[in-house]
């Protein structure tokens, strides 16, 4: 493991009663990287980002993190140590004012800084700044998602792991959180992006995995796999 990698995952076995879903997989995620994990409904992505934030028991295989071994801390010492998921369905505190949630995402914290660190999510995500004391629950798919984003930079994470963001959104909508997932990456966050919409997902990345029933099947240069007519084939309808 170079000294620069934050995220690696080897032999991971993920199992759902008898059914194997994640079958031996590796990866990694290096300081300052954004990669993109890819492949069908049912491939085992969000699997695979259960089991590395400790929700999902693990089978077999190690996961390390800044280099120690993680596997069965659970989730809320992962995000003390600044390993934090955004879900997939976003699980925003619905009956919580959006500033609320905010302060939620910031719980592990005790420094004087977590106002501010607001004003800075506020500043990424103007329109829940106009909505600061709304409640999450009255707002759209989309505006709860960035929620949702906000809420995980509350807790100052080192590597941050969006399951599906684009989901069930509309397509202005899915635009915009490209865009934020950008935006969040240039400022220097190292992320972990899980997404069905492939195209989007490897133009932002720089490396990528491609999954297939429980099986990374590829995986290299994000740019390298757009072009690759295999992963065009199967996951871009070319």
């Amino acid at each position: 493991m170079s000294k620069n990698t934050l995220l690696q995952v080897k032999g991971l076995k993920v199992a759902y009663g008898g059914i194997q879903a994640v079958k031996g997989i590796d990866f990694e995620v290096n300081e300052g990287e954004l990669v993109s994990l890819i492949g069908a409904n049912g491939a085992g992505k969000t699997t695979t980002l259960k089991a590395v934030t400790g929700i999902q028991p693990v089978g077999a295989g190690d996961i390390l993190y800044l280099g120690k071994p993680i596997r069965g801390q659970g989730a809320w010492d992962l995000v003390k140590q600044g390993l934090v998921m955004v879900p997939e369905g976003r699980g925003t505190f619905t009956r919580m004012t959006i500033t609320e949630n905010l302060q939620m995402g910031a719980f592990v914290r005790s420094d004087r800084e977590i106002d501010a660190d607001i004003d800075k999510v506020f500043g990424i995500f103007p329109r829940l700044k106009e909505r600061r004391n709304q409640l999450a629950g009255t707002m759209s798919g989309g505006e709860q998602q960035m929620l949702a984003m906000g809420r995980a930079l509350m807790a100052r994470p080192k590597v941050l792991l969006l399951d599906e963001p684009s989901m069930g959104l509309s397509p202005i909508m899915v635009d915009k959180i490209f865009e934020v997932v950008e935006t969040i990456h240039k400022q220097g966050v190292t992320m972990l992006l899980v997404e069905q919409n492939a195209s989007r997902a490897l133009a932002l990345a720089d490396r990528g995995y491609v999954m297939d029933s429980g099986e990374i099947t590829m995986g290299g240069d994000a740019k390298v796999l757009l072009n690759d007519p295999k992963v065009r084939a199967a996951y871009l309808g070319e």
